[in-house]
């Protein structure tokens, strides 16, 4: 069987194309192209390929062979050409699963910083982050779960419900979680029966609840 030659373009997010790699030892430096001869106007959503001028935007990108990554964009802007559009000149648009408008990190890695951020939380994640050769810090990695948000939960069926501490012995709240699908969906500010009632009333398909022993 014939094997083919790694390209770099298959080591870098869709769209662009590689004109040099350079490493210092430390860090692998990048500098990517874009392929396209157009982009879209974020004000009216014209296609344009007039463009204005260019210049370089710095991102940071998943690890090759234990070594941090940069990309160099060699980014333009365009002009619009539609007359009555308010933004005469904007900045080139990529793909979201590429790169966003004003990002730091590429899609790919923003999305493991994300997972990461959610299942070890943010001392924890940070630290492997940094064996992964991911240096972002704590309050990085809660900034990208609070950003990206939860995914909207399906109606639930059977729940259980708790109470939890705020502070012990202080103040208290109360968690409800999806039993069926094994995680927690709501978190009350405290543990009054009319404030978990004000929120079950409002989920009238559930059939099953469980609960503690406790009186409240």
């Amino acid at each position: 069987m014939m094997q083919r030659a790694l390209r770099p373009s298959v080591l870098i997010p869709p769209g662009f194309d590689v004109e040099r790699a350079v490493c210092d030892g430390a860090t692998t430096v990048i500098t990517v192209r874009p392929t396209s001869d157009k982009s879209l106007c974020p004000g009216c959503g014209a296609s344009s390929g007039r463009i204005h001028s260019r210049y370089q935007r710095c991102l940071t990108d998943l690890p090759l062979a234990g070594r941090p990554v940069r990309l160099m964009i060699v980014a333009r802007r365009f002009r619009c050409v539609t007359v009555m559009c308010g933004r005469r000149i904007f900045t080139e648009r990529f793909d979201d699963g590429a790169l966003a408008p004003w990002a730091r990190r590429t899609a790919r890695l923003d999305l493991l910083v994300h997972h990461l951020g959610l299942a070890l939380g943010g001392r924890p994640a940070a630290s492997f982050a940094r064996r992964l050769m991911l240096p972002v810090s704590n309050d990085t990695l809660l900034r990208v779960v609070r950003r990206r948000g939860c995914q909207p939960f399906a109606a639930p069926s059977v729940i259980g419900i708790d109470d939890w501490a705020w502070r012990r012995n202080q103040r208290y709240g109360t968690i409800i979680c999806d039993l069926e699908r094994r995680r927690p969906i709501a978190l009350l500010p405290d543990r009054e029966p009319a404030t978990a009632q004000a929120w079950l009333s409002g989920q009238p398909q559930i059939a099953v609840v469980a609960r503690d022993r406790g009186g409240g």
